[in-house]
């Protein structure tokens, strides 16, 4: 583990409520992460304000000009030609080059992606990055991955996903040996495409690093079967998507119904402190700060549209990662995938997974 001081990156700008939000969730993580500094990326007419309010805030923070800012609407080829004075593009650069250990930003996804894997580019062992992040599940929390950085993806890429997601819930969750499932159609072992089941054979494989359970279906993800959900970005953000909405729904139907009579408020009101305990659970600002894997460097996104409470869990995330050295057993992980991939490729073909499928 990390004992030293941190340098955080923060994009100034980036999001729906910046900069109010930044500073603010800024001035909540200085609180909760002793040692902790931070690198503040943006306007400084519109930024020194705003921390010279927070008691103490601006001594533990630098304010760094930017003269840009990547917008919500800026395609991410654009913003990596064009935005390169921008709050985003600087503070990517920082931790790119050292000057910071990791950068979060609450801006344009896309861009967020194309601009660090331009700066970053991607760590040893690894050819595509991996969007991932927490949900809650009914045993505690499921690291899921991709979750939108990549619509398609080869067997080698899951096998891949797989360790970062592995290592990320190793990190982040605390657990020795998390257990890996791949999303599937069905969880046997002839279900599935091509690169689903060659992915599992990788993953299966004497000599891999990951603690492989097998194939789980979408009705798995909620009961916390296991640790980690493997799945390509199209598939992964369809789910999440999918898993938020329902979450809406039935918080709006529970909402209703204590709306419906004299005595449904009534009953409420008994209910009141198990519903509190509810929100808090499913709070979606405890689960914000999805995390690029694979990149070369620790970039975490927070949720555009979150609040300061919101923005300093992603600054959490951020400070776990580089505290807990993620970068480093990522890297070995990786290095153990390649052994195997090695083995698989040197078997006889009668050994190696063969085509078709259901």
């Amino acid at each position: 583990m990390s004992t030293g001081k941190h340098v955080l990156a923060l994009d100034g700008m980036g999001g729906d409520h910046a900069p109010e939000v930044v500073v603010n969730g800024a001035n909540i993580a200085r609180e909760r992460h002793p040692g902790t500094t931070f690198l503040l990326f943006g306007d400084p007419a519109r930024l020194k304000p705003l921390v010279d309010k927070r008691k103490g805030l601006a001594q533990v923070l630098e304010i760094v000009p930017a003269e840009e800012v990547v917008s919500a609407d800026d395609k991410p080829s654009f913003a990596v030609r064009r935005r390169r004075k921008s709050s985003m593009w600087l503070a990517v650069q920082a931790a790119a080059e050292g000057r910071a250990d990791s950068v979060v930003s609450a801006g344009n996804t896309g861009a967020l992606l194309a601009i660090s894997m331009v700066a970053m580019r991607m760590v040893e062992g690894a050819h595509r990055p991996a969007l991932a992040s927490f949900l809650p599940t009914s045993r505690g929390e499921v690291v899921m991955l991709d979750l939108g950085a990549n619509v398609e993806c080869d067997a080698e890429n899951l096998a891949e996903f797989a360790v970062m997601g592995s290592v990320f819930a190793q990190v982040l969750l605390g657990l020795d040996t998390p257990k890996v499932g791949l999303l599937n159609v069905g969880s046997e072992e002839l279900k599935g495409h091509d690169e689903v089941r060659q992915a599992a054979a990788r993953l299966r494989h004497e000599g891999s690093p990951v603690s492989f359970h097998g194939f789980v279906e979408g009705n798995d993800i909620g009961t916390g079967l296991v640790d980690v959900v493997v799945t390509d970005g199209f598939t992964g953000n369809v789910a999440l998507k999918a898993i938020e909405g329902t979450a809406k729904l039935y918080t709006g139907f529970v909402r209703d119904a204590f709306r419906t009579s004299t005595f449904a408020k009534i009953g409420y009101l008994f209910a009141s402190g198990a519903w509190v305990k509810l929100r808090k659970r499913v709070d979606p600002r405890r689960y914000n700060g999805g995390v690029f894997l694979g990149l070369d460097g620790v970039c975490v996104k927070s949720h555009g549209g979150t609040d300061a409470l919101g923005f300093a869990y992603a600054i959490g995330v951020a400070v776990d990662l580089v505290r807990y050295e993620y970068r480093s057993k990522l890297v070995e992980g990786l290095a153990k995938l390649r052994q195997v991939n090695a083995a698989i490729e040197a078997s006889p073909p009668a050994l190696q997974v063969s085509g078709g499928g259901e």
